[in-house]
């Protein structure tokens, strides 16, 4: 199991305790995607800390191999696997990788994104369906080729990243919202389909997050005003990656089995 003291929030208010080297993965297979960067990588070494086999997707191999071999230098089990999540042909091949090193599938954290701001009456088509592609149609693509493992197994949990911009209209984001809209969606469809099954699929809502995402939203497009955007800003500032990695970690476990279905804001409150 990984020593994750160095992984967990270093938040002045974060409790000392054994959070985060709890042994609620130990043995399960978790598939993560963006796990090169950002919510991804935190989430990748707090399901290894508590115990799981972790696959680490991202679209460059050198940044998923660097946070698997992170994970493995410091006890855990790990593989770093590239993945271009809009292509059906890689996720189905990145899967049975992943199934080839540990065994089915458990768990898959669905958290490659992207997006930008653009008017929309400007905005390039092709980002408008890359944009889509990666966050709805990645999230669908890597669910299924997982959810066989997960029937064959007898159970299994994805969990989704949405957004706080899946909730509520957010200005020079139409291709983010409309996609961060359709995971939400494709949750509750999956946790539908699959809750007889013991099979549990939920999304996580956040907000502002120091990761590398966010920074494709500071620049405005020609003529954008910053009074427009202010519902995405909240008192309590961005939040830290390894927070959000907390939810991930709870939503895999057996202590989040009666929950499917749930979408979930932690967002500092601009959802309230």
């Amino acid at each position: 199991m990984a020593d994750a003291s160095k992984w967990t929030s270093t938040s002045e208010h974060a409790p000392e305790s054994d959070l985060g080297v709890l042994p609620r993965a130990a043995g399960r297979v978790a598939v993560v995607t963006g796990a090169g960067s950002g919510i991804g990588q935190a989430t990748a070494r707090r399901l290894a800390a508590e115990g799981a086999k972790v696959g680490c997707v991202d679209l460059l191999a050198e940044t998923a191999e660097a946070t698997a071999a992170e994970i493995t230098e410091a006890g855990g089990t790990a593989i770093g696997l590239a993945c271009d999540v809009s292509k059906a042909a890689d996720c189905e091949a990145t899967v049975a990788a992943v199934v080839d090193a540990f065994g089915p599938v458990f768990a898959l954290c669905n958290i490659a994104g992207i997006g930008t701001f653009a008017n929309t009456h400007e905005m390039d088509t092709g980002q408008f369906d890359k944009i889509v592609a990666v966050n709805l149609n990645g999230s669908a693509y890597m669910a299924r080729f997982c959810l066989p493992h997960m029937l064959e197994q007898g159970e299994g949990v994805i969990v989704n990243t949405s957004s706080s911009a899946g909730l509520f209209g957010q200005p020079y984001s139409a291709a983010y919202c409309a996609s961060k809209g359709g995971v939400i969606q494709l949750t509750k469809a999956i946790a539908e389909e699959y809750k007889d099954r013991k099979i549990r699929c939920n999304a996580i809502c956040p907000g502002g997050v120091d990761t590398p995402i966010i920074h494709s939203f500071i620049e405005l497009p020609e003529g954008g005003d910053y009074k427009k955007i202010r519902k995405m800003m909240t008192p309590m500032g961005a939040s830290k990656p390894e927070e959000m990695a907390g939810l991930f970690a709870y939503m895999v476990s057996e202590e989040a089995r009666y929950m499917t279905g749930s979408i979930v804001p932690l967002d500092g409150g601009i959802t309230c």
